[in-house]
């Protein structure tokens, strides 16, 4: 969330900002102050109130040692009805922030001043393309060839769970196993620390990096036990120190780690949903920042490096987007998407997110760092796809195919594929 300080300094600025990712009511901005005004107020009145009961109590003894039972009696009256005061008054503070924090849970991030401006994905920016755009008339989209070769059970999927559940099949599994490995060592190669995190979360995790208020209808539920299925590890990891204060010393600390990931996906049709292109279930790894605000936006770009090196890696055709402000995301202050191109589909799809989310996060969750002085301040998350495997399995099933059906393995795999040429 943003800081409340901030807010009342800039709240046409804030406004603005909502406006620009698709907020068509901003009044949440108003209500916000009202709320803070009167917490505020609220706040004075209760620290006045116990200072002069606190007064007033230390009078008794000197009264009561004077003989003037009396007028300490009249005290000891006074003072219980202004406890009485004190203890409704408390109750009304702890109304009242809860009111303004909630209000502040839906106020977006502000976009970074080198964000374009707009709402639609033709608002995009495309900073940069690299690779060829294939587009042989033989090359087949992934679902036919994972289905002449018996790769990928879509039918099953549904038969065991629902649209969406896809089975992987010998070498599909396999090839699977092998990028996620691949992704995971050649980040721990450029000093990302791995972790294996929970598959599930509580409340305050998804508030804490934004899931909710504002996604809650993409998530899967266990009301039983009021956990989340993650939607990304993004989650659980960047929740991993939540309520904690680093050393400035031991920034900035990289995270790597793999998860399947669960999304509803309401609302999602058509040629979209073809094949491996939206699933309910899926795998990820998943890049996370911890980082000082200083060094924040070239953390980023290093981010989208790392996750551009694997791309690279694997030969394949993408495309660089700088997203615009409606196209960001509720908790974003900048967002990169890199869409790999499908040569059997004739189209690009996205594969990863890099994201700078500044003090959003970390305010949420109260995740602070200390400086060399000694002194508390907020830092800097970031997360980014390093890689999501659905697309880019896509992808590679239909670059790496040949007119004779087979499907060579990219180099980089091969030591994770028994050294195999061919799937």
């Amino acid at each position: 969330m943003l800081d409340i300080a901030f807010i009342k300094e800039n709240p046409e600025l804030v406004k603005q900002a909502m406006q620009q990712k698709g907020e068509k009511e901003t009044s949440a901005v108003d209500k916000v102050l009202e709320a803070d005004a009167d917490w505020r107020k609220t706040v004075h009145t209760l620290d006045n109130l116990r200072s002069e009961s606190n007064q007033k109590a230390k009078q008794i003894g000197a009264l009561m040692g004077q003989g003037k039972k009396d007028e300490a009696q009249a005290i000891i009256k006074e003072t219980g009805e202004m406890k009485a005061s004190i203890k409704e008054l408390e109750e009304k503070e702890r109304v009242l922030k809860d009111e303004r924090d909630n209000l502040l849970l839906r106020i977006p991030n502000i976009p970074h001043p080198t964000v374009p401006v707009g709402h639609t994905e033709n608002d995009n920016k495309e900073e940069a393309r690299f690779g060829e755009i294939e587009d042989s008339e033989w090359k087949k989209p992934h679902w036919e060839l994972a289905e002449a070769n018996g790769w990928i059970d879509f039918s099953r999927g549904v038969k065991v769970t629902g649209a969406g559940f896809p089975f992987y099949i010998g070498a599909a599994a396999r090839l699977q196993r092998a990028l996620i490995n691949y992704f995971i060592d050649t980040a721990i190669d450029k000093d990302y620390t791995e972790l294996q995190a929970p598959y599930m979360v509580n409340e305050d995790s998804a508030k804490g990096t934004g899931q909710i208020p504002d996604k809650e209808d993409q998530m899967y539920v266990v009301p039983r036990d009021e956990f989340f299925l993650i939607p990304t590890a993004e989650v659980p990891v960047t929740n991993f120190h939540r309520g904690e204060i680093f050393e400035e010393k031991d920034l900035p600390v990289r995270y790597v780690c793999y998860t399947p990931c669960w999304r509803r996906e309401a609302g999602s049709h058509g040629a979209d949903v073809r094949g491996l292109n939206r699933l309910h279930q899926f795998d990820k790894v998943e890049l996370v920042k911890f980082v000082k605000p200083e060094t924040s936006y070239d953390e980023l770009e290093t981010l989208r490096e790392d996750a551009e090196y694997l791309i690279n890696a694997l030969g394949l055709s993408y495309r660089r987007l700088l997203m615009c402000t409606g196209d960001m995301g509720f908790t974003q202050s900048k967002k990169y998407d890199l869409e790999v191109w499908s040569p059997g589909q004739k189209r690009w799809l996205e594969v990863s997110s890099c994201s700078n989310f500044e003090g959003f996060q970390a305010r949420r969750m109260m995740v602070r760092y200390r400086d060399k002085d000694g002194k508390i301040e907020t830092l800097h998350t970031l997360n980014g796809s390093g890689l999501a495997l659905p697309r880019i399995m896509a992808s590679v099933l239909e670059k790496y195919q040949e007119e004779s059906g087979k499907v060579l393995v990219p180099e980089v795999l091969k030591p994770y594929m028994g050294g195999k040429d061919y799937l």
